[in-house]
């Protein structure tokens, strides 16, 4: 095995999509380098990531076994295999992290780690390019038996995203080598033709793998499998192998496909590697297939919070509207996903709802993963945590965020995406750049320092002198938005880009003042489980009151006006910073447990004494005239929703019920 070091000592920040010169774009990701976060909210969440996350990801990763099955695999240590089959997908996912986070703050010891890790690869790594540890340990020679769920490529797929990260970001080659002999392996193995095997794995992922290692090295091949394994979809490959098509994204072929199903992080993952084919074929059919599925997908199968996935049954996507509140799953996993996908139609289509459903995810459906400290994960984000909420399940939120998990997939999950960050904030076209998450980040030839998303107040300086078509993201949720410095002013309309295409001297500013003003929302008539309901946002972030908060009554029995005036109020010393909300509601002081926990919406009194038992429990805890007994007028206090069980998994609501 060679590694080569790249000689460029400058940190090569992420650009984990890269499409070749050839492909059919309408914007073009930034120069590996040319975007790094420098400052404000999202650079400390990636200094702790980075810091203790990430370098902490090597200690759990042993003690959970999978650096094990690696050696056992590789014959230096005896044994049986640990935990689930794809366990090697969570070290290759780390191995990306480490290579972004190289790429964003160089240091020795992450390139020891690196080379470390890559050479114990390099070693399990069978003499045909076959990678899968578990599988060379249990299987006993078998391979692609029950690809359904052996995972087998997913693992591949997420070997070859790393070690293309990695050398993108270090110059190192070690992993490249392992990816493309892997590869090889699986050109040779998979695809059209008699001495080919015609299957496709359960748990999509290669097909973004595969077109990335395509990007990296020119090598044809990777591409045109990968556009086997998204067409092969829907034609009955995992039904006759015993598999539920509908679980497996298999029911419908991908080009027909008119939302998403099934397994949520499956579902997202295969319709991003269908954009990333799209991209570099020019198959406008498929890349028209994946805009009508995700605009489904939003429309009908979204939390508020852009979660993804209602079902905590086979970690499903629901029927339409079908978005439990608090057994809803949202699982930190389909949100990275859901960000993959819509990067990819953004750099597809240029459309500006892409990079307004990527805030929303980042901020919301991501975000809420992930403690503030970095270190503690939730596997499921639902919008509602009950008083008294048992902890029953591994993955259950009223344990609180864990550490790891028995399936530990979500955890670096977060960990590449808190690295590569910088990749995802602005694109290019020839003259122009344009920005599409707003942080304080320096971007090609303009910086920006800003107090986003608690401040709706945005600098822009451009650091060039020459000619630029400046393209600022206008948020969909801002009701008016002034624009002005250079180029003069302007109030852009919401869910817009608003170009400044002029001549420009260094050091000139632009000035973007976003509405940030709070509202309350309600959901469409069908979301059952949120009518009679309201959410509140503020700027790009979804509210949650918890029980942290609030002082003489408790979270579920909080009702809230539907008109009265929500107050903001800074709080430096809370939650690394947040605007917190104060919302006037009412709740009793305190919560009687009648002996029926339902009752008449009128007034009347049921009669006779055949009914005197119950009517005395209802109007005893209900009063006399069936109206809730002791009402009190409270102010909560709402806080953002990625904030919530930084102090204790505590009761807490996102969908708050409107008074009577």
């Amino acid at each position: 095995m060679t590694t080569t070091l790249a000689t460029d000592s400058r940190a090569h920040t992420a650009t984990p999509v890269l499409p070749t010169a050839d492909a059919h774009l309408t914007l073009r990701p930034l120069p590996t380098g040319d975007a790094r976060i420098t400052g404000g909210f999202w650079a400390l969440r990636q200094e702790r990531n980075g810091r203790d996350a990430i370098r902490g990801g090597y200690a759990l990763l042993e003690a959970a076994g999978n650096f094990r099955n690696l050696r056992i695999a590789a014959g230096l240590e005896t044994g049986d295999a640990t935990g689930p089959i794809f366990m090697d997908s969570d070290v290759t996912k780390w191995l990306e992290a480490v290579a972004w986070e190289y790429g964003r703050a160089p240091s020795d010891d992450l390139l020891d780690l690196q080379r470390e890790v890559t050479a114990l690869y390099a070693q399990a790594q069978a003499e045909d390019g076959y990678l899968d540890s578990v599988q060379q340990i249990r299987g006993k020679g078998e391979r692609y038996t029950d690809l359904k769920w052996s995972h087998e490529m997913y693992c591949a797929g997420h070997l070859y995203q790393a070690a293309v990260a990695q050398h993108r970001a270090t110059g190192d080659t070690g992993l490249l080598e392992v990816a493309i002999k892997n590869a090889d392996h699986l050109v040779r193995t998979f695809g059209p033709g008699a001495d080919h095997k015609q299957d496709i794995d359960g748990h999509p992922v290669v097909e973004m793998g595969l077109v990335e290692l395509y990007r990296e090295t020119g090598n044809r091949d990777y591409l045109d499998l990968a556009h086997w394994f998204v067409d092969a979809r829907g034609h009955g490959i995992i039904e006759r192998a015993g598999g539920e098509p509908t679980y497996f994204s298999d029911r419908v072929p991908s080009r027909e496909a008119t939302t998403v199903e099934g397994h949520a992080v499956r579902a997202v993952y295969l319709a991003a590697g269908a954009v990333d084919v799209a991209i570099e074929t020019g198959d406008a059919e498929l890349l028209a297939a994946s805009e009508r599925q995700f605009a489904d997908m939003m429309a009908t199968k979204a939390f508020i919070t852009g979660g993804l996935g209602a079902r905590w049954d086979w970690e499903a996507f629901g029927d339409p509207y079908e978005l439990p509140t608090d057994r809803g799953y949202a699982e930190t996993c389909a949100a990275i996903g859901g960000i993959q996908w819509a990067w990819r139609l953004l750099l597809a289509t240029g459309k500006p709802v892409y990079a307004d459903a990527i805030e929303r995810l980042l901020y919301n459906a991501f975000l809420a993963g992930v403690s503030l400290a970095g270190t503690e994960y939730f596997y499921v984000n639902p919008l509602q945590q009950r008083d008294h909420a048992h902890q029953d399940e591994n993955r259950s939120p009223a344990h609180g965020r864990r550490g790891w998990f028995d399936c530990a997939c979500c955890p670096p999950n977060i960990m590449r995406t808190f690295a590569s960050l910088d990749g995802y904030l602005a694109t290019a076209t020839d003259g122009g750049l344009q920005v599409h998450q707003y942080a304080t980040a320096s971007l090609g030839s303009v910086e920006i320092e800003t107090g986003y998303p608690h401040d709706g107040h945005v600098v822009v300086t451009v650091t060039q002198d020459g000619p630029l078509a400046l393209g600022l993201r206008i948020p969909a949720w801002s009701d008016t938005t002034t624009v002005s410095g250079a180029g003069g002013e302007a109030n852009p309309a919401p869910g817009t880009l608003h170009v400044i295409d002029r001549e420009w001297t260094a050091g000139d500013t632009v000035e973007l003042v976003f509405d940030t003003t709070p509202h309350r929302y309600v959901a469409d008539a069908r979301i059952d489980a949120a009518r009679g309901q309201v959410a509140i946002e503020r700027g790009p972030l979804v509210y949650a009151v918890e029980q942290a908060d609030q002082q003489g009554f408790t979270v579920d029995d909080l009702t809230v006006d539907a008109d009265a005036p929500i107050t903001e109020e800074r709080q430096d010393g809370l939650l690394d910073g947040v605007v917190t909300l104060r919302v006037p509601g009412h709740a009793p002081a305190e919560h009687v447990q009648a002996a029926w926990p339902y009752r008449r919406l009128d007034a009347s009194r049921p009669g006779g004494a055949d009914h005197a038992v119950d009517a005395t429990s209802v109007d005893d805890a209900a009063g006399s005239d069936g109206a809730t007994p002791h009402l009190q007028d409270v102010t909560a206090t709402a806080v953002p929703y990625y904030a919530w069980a930084n102090r204790g998994a505590a009761p807490m609501r996102v969908w708050l019920p409107l008074a009577r």
